[in-house]
C-alpha cells in the first residue's frame, strides 16, 4: 500500500511539474521513503526534532507559507500531520534548538519567521505551545523587513542560543540580524547582538544553516553562491568563504548539514531548478576548512525544493542512519533514508 501511495503521489507531482514547465524529475532520482500528508497551501521549510527519550516519537516541523491562513505543522515519522499552529501570516522558515532555559527548566524550541507580521514566533516542543507573548519583532530599526530565513545557533562553550534571521531585501554587510534568545519568567525575548552578511543584490537571502560544533553560519545568496561566516558574534564579521558559484542551474536554496562526527560530514544544498542536491565536505578540502569544492550532485524526486534539513540519528525502522527531509511542490515534504544518499555520495566521490 505504501508503494502504491508513493507512486500515486510522485505521478501527480510529475504531471503537475510537466504541465507548469517546472524542472522534471530525473529517471535516476533518489526516491523518498515517506511523502507527508499535504498541507492546505504551500510548504516551504522543514526542521527535524529528535525525541531522544523515544526516537520513534520524533517530529518533523514544517511551514505552510500562505498569507493570513498559513501555519506551522508537525508530522510524525510516517508523514502524518499530528499537530499544527494556525492561522499564521505567511510563516516562511523554521529551525529548532534544544535546551533553552525557560522558567527554571530547559525546553526545546521551534522558531519560525512570520513574514507578513515582521516577526519571529517561538514555540516549545513537542507541544507547539507559544512562549513568545505573541511574537518578537525583527529588523525593527530598518525599513527593509519581510523576514524569511532563520537558523538557530547554540554556542557549545556557554549554551547561549541565537536566532540568525534573513529577509527579502537588505543592505550588503548588514543583511542578516543575529539575536540572542533569553527567558523572562517563561517568555522568550530576543536581543539584537549583530548585523552582518554580504549580499550580491541579485535576488534574496533565505536559506541559512548553522554548524554548532565548528561554529559557522552558511547562507545562500540566491543565484550567486554560498557565503560562510563565524557563528559567534565575538569572532567578527569577516566572510570566510563564498563557494558554489558555478555548481547550480540557478537558485541556491535549502541548506542542510549531515555530521559523520564532531568535525566531518556533508553540506547539502538544493539546486532548485535542477531538482538536485549539491554536496560539499563539511570540513573543507586540503586541510583548509574554508575550501569547499563540490563532491557530488545528486538527483532527488523533490520538485523545486525550497528548504531541507538532515540529521545523523538512529530513528529505527527505515532511518537507522538518519534522514534528509526536503520540501517538494505539491504541498508536501519528502523523507529520504540517509543510507541511499550516502551510497550515491560514495559512488560519485570515488
Amino acid at each position: 500500500m505504501k508503494k502504491v501511495l508513493y507512486l500515486l503521489a510522485v505521478t501527480a507531482l510529475v504531471t503537475s511539474c510537466n504541465s507548469s514547465k517546472l524542472a522534471p524529475v530525473a529517471k535516476n532520482a533518489l526516491k523518498p521513503t515517506v511523502v507527508t500528508q499535504a498541507t492546505p497551501h504551500d510548504t516551504d521549510d522543514p526542521a527535524i526534532w529528535i525525541n531522544k527519550a523515544n526516537p520513534t516519537q520524533s517530529l518533523i516541523i514544517g511551514t505552510d507559507k500562505e498569507a493570513a491562513t498559513g501555519g506551522l505543522y508537525a508530522y510524525d515519522l510516517q508523514g502524518k500531520i499530528v499537530n499544527k499552529v494556525y492561522p499564521m501570516d505567511r510563516p516562511n522558515n523554521v529551525d529548532i534548538a534544544y535546551g533553552l532555559p525557560s522558567n527554571g527548566k530547559k525546553v526545546d524550541i521551534a522558531v519560525v519567521t512570520e513574514r507578513k507580521k515582521d516577526q519571529i514566533r517561538i514555540f516549545s516542543l513537542p507541544d507547539l505551545k507559544p512562549i513568545d507573548n505573541g511574537g518578537i519583532a525583527v529588523f525593527a530599526d530598518s525599513e527593509q523587513k519581510d523576514p524569511m530565513g532563520i537558523a538557530l545557533y547554540t554556542n557549545p562553550s556557554n549554551g547561549k542560543i541565537y536566532a540568525i534571521v534573513g529577509r527579502k531585501e537588505g543592505v550588503s554587510g548588514e543583511y542578516l540580524y543575529q539575536y540572542e534568545l533569553t527567558d523572562s519568567k517563561g517568555t522568550v525575548t530576543a536581543n539584537l547582538v549583530r548585523k552582518f552578511g554580504n549580499y550580491s543584490g541579485k535576488k534574496e537571502i533565505e536559506a541559512i544553516m548553522v554548524d554548532n560544533e565548528l561554529g559557522y553560519i552558511y547562507y545562500a545568496d540566491e543565484t550567486q553562491g554560498i557565503r560562510k561566516y563565524y557563528a559567534d558574534p565575538a569572532k567578527g564579521n569577516e566572510e570566510l568563504a563564498f563557494f558554489g558559484q558555478k555548481d547550480f542551474k540557478r537558485d541556491h536554496e535549502g541548506i542542510a548539514l549531515y555530521k559523520t562526527n564532531d568535525k566531518q560530514g556533508y553540506i547539502l544544498i538544493s539546486d532548485q531548478q535542477a531538482n538536485n542536491f549539491v554536496v560539499y565536505k563539511r570540513e573543507g578540502e586540503n586541510d583548509n576548512a574554508n575550501d569547499h569544492k563540490m563532491i557530488a550532485k545528486i538527483p532527488f524526486s523533490t520538485i523545486e525544493c525550497d528548504g531541507a534539513d538532515v540529521v545523523n540519528f538512529n530513528f529505527g525502522g527505515s532511518f537507522t542512519n538518519g534522514m534528509l527531509v526536503a520540501m517538494s511542490n505539491g504541498m508536501v515534504f519528502h523523507y529520504y533514508d540517509w543510507n541511499i544518499i550516502q551510497q550515491e555520495i560514495d559512488k560519485q566521490a570515488k
